[in-house]
């Protein structure tokens, strides 16, 4: 079929259009260089009559009576004297010419001699990754002119680099990870250390883009987020990173940050969450974060493994299925978990085979949140039972089309105690507090595009989606409000998150528990084996 032409309009609009802008441009240019003294002159005229005016005022009242007959007596002077009125209307246009001028100091030329220096010894630094031997004309060679290979920088109020482009010659192994990290390790030493930095790779230009990052807020508390059912917020990333924002809460006024928003439930392609990090990262602030938003419109079973009670503000709420510390109560409640998946599943397959919508007993999102499940590994070896992690794989395996997600959080150095699947199915993966490039890039599949510091603020890491990109991402403030060392802000916030209680907030045993949820399982249904 041939192709039809564009109407004429379209073809050619857009090029008129640019070219009706460029002559508008050049006309409104053109018009400001001729009427630029003018325009200086008017502008010296209104800052004088401003001037005048404040004198005025300033002046007291009973002296303004003599400044006014001095003034007049000038005036009769300027009349009475030869050339009097022309010489003074000349000496008022040259008074306004020099007081509208344009104060604004304009920008040096190049970088001064320690800015200069500073780029000097960056460029020496770079010479042994960037020159071979070979090279007749190397762009970067020991004594070479320096900025030939920094096209553009920036200098912040501390005389540091806050922005620079690097062009490096073509042969540079840019396409290799480990030739990237050398590079970058040693941007990040000599740019100065204690900031994060921001490299941007372009191969096809041979042109890296090194850019200091602005820190992520930290005052932003727990609250309820304007999102849609199904999607959770992780934290708040740079602007750059995402495509969306949220409305938060700051105090009594209101601003716009961009979220990392995790999407769950049956078209989910990342329905299982993984945590890690060091202690005190904020690992457990995640979790208590994801179940209060989590609370909204489905139901949480929480196995704490590390026995510190820090879900004790959710005991005996309502969504709340149970919140188990001890190795008992845990096993009985994760095969709870996995009987009540398997449920789901027969029921969402006869409702299809019968032609009818799915109960509503299994729409509501069922959420299983394990805190530290390699403590309750190493307590169930030692007694000589299963590992709890055995009750997940069909939660894991089968939760996105039963509706159920699984979130799993650990310690960095407690990951080979994970099991197979929860690695496996575990696609969306958050690593939270300091960690070493290479702990980054096992847990998140690769290394983030930014310069991780030794120092951060609790609930401050990196986030990957399945196979998106690596976003820096600060967790909101929801800390334990029960603990003496929250303040009392951020413990009202996490309270009024807080649902109704529908039973008596009473401890339960491991014991009772172990008792109370086999009656239940009991109940259900008899499962077919797989296969």
């Amino acid at each position: 079929m041939a192709r039809r032409p564009l109407p004429r309009i379209l073809s050619n609009g857009t090029a008129a259009l640019a070219r009706g802008r460029e002559l508008a441009r050049s006309a409104v240019d053109s018009a400001t260089d001729v009427l630029h003294p003018l325009i200086t002159i008017a502008r010296g005229l209104r800052r004088l009559a401003a001037a005048g005016r404040r004198k005025w005022v300033d002046t007291p009242k009973d002296k303004r009576g003599p400044l006014l007959f001095f003034v007049a007596s000038v005036l009769l002077v300027v009349v009475l004297v030869p050339y009097g009125p022309g010489i003074a209307l000349i000496a008022l246009m040259g008074a306004a010419a020099w007081t509208g001028r344009d104060r604004t100091g304009r920008a040096p030329a190049g970088p001064d001699e320690a800015q200069a220096q500073r780029l000097r010894c960056l460029y020496e630094a770079l010479v042994p990754y960037f020159s071979v031997p070979e090279d007749p004309a190397p762009l970067f060679a020991h004594g070479g002119e320096w900025d030939k290979a920094f096209p553009s920088y920036e200098f912040d109020d501390t005389g540091r680099i806050s922005r620079l482009v690097v062009r490096y010659p073509a042969y540079f192994t840019d396409g290799e990870a480990e030739s990237r990290a050398r590079i970058e390790q040693l941007l990040h030493a000599k740019s100065g250390r204690g900031r994060e930095y921001h490299f941007a790779w372009d191969e096809e230009g041979n042109e890296l883009t090194v850019a200091v990052l602005p820190p992520l807020p930290t005052d932003i508390a727990a609250q309820r987020f304007v999102t849609a059912p199904g999607e959770t917020v992780l934290g708040f990333t740079d602007e750059t990173g995402v495509q969306r924002t949220l409305p938060v809460a700051d105090g009594e006024e209101q601003r716009d940050v961009p979220p990392v928003v995790w999407r769950t439930g049956i078209r989910s392609t990342e329905p299982h969450l993984l945590i890690a990090g060091q202690p005190g990262s904020g690992t457990t602030t995640l979790l208590r974060s994801v179940a209060l938003q989590a609370l909204r419109y489905g139901d949480v079973l929480i196995v704490e493994g590390s026995g510190t009670g820090d879900y004790a503000c959710l005991a005996g709420r309502e969504g709340v299925l149970a919140i188990e510390c001890g190795l008992a109560g845990a096993l009985a409640s994760l095969e709870w978990a996995a009987h009540e998946t398997e449920r789901r599943l027969i029921a969402a397959n006869r409702a299809r085979q019968v032609g009818r919508p799915s109960p509503e007993d299994i729409k509501r999102p069922l959420w299983i949140l394990l805190d530290r499940p390699s403590a309750l590994g190493h307590l169930a070896a030692a007694d000589g039972r299963d590992d709890p992690q055995s009750l997940l794989h069909v939660p894991l395996r089968h939760g996105r089309a039963a509706n159920v997600t699984v979130v799993v959080a650990d310690q960095l150095d407690c990951l080979d105690a994970l099991s197979d699947s929860v690695r496996q199915h575990t696609r969306a993966r958050v690593v939270l507090g300091p960690a070493l490039p290479d702990q980054l890039e096992e847990v998140l599949g690769t290394r983030p595009a930014t310069t991780p510091t030794a120092e951060v603020p609790p609930g401050r890491g990196y986030a990957r989606l399945g196979p998106g990109p690596v976003h820096r991402i600060q967790v909101p403030a929801t800390p334990d409000p029960y603990d003496d060392a929250t303040s009392e802000a951020h413990r009202l916030a996490v309270m009024e998150l807080l649902p109704p209680r529908s039973t008596p907030a009473d401890t339960v045993t491991a014991d009772e528990a172990a008792e109370e949820i086999p009656e239940t399982i009991a109940g259900a249904e008899p499962v077919p084996a797989e296969g």
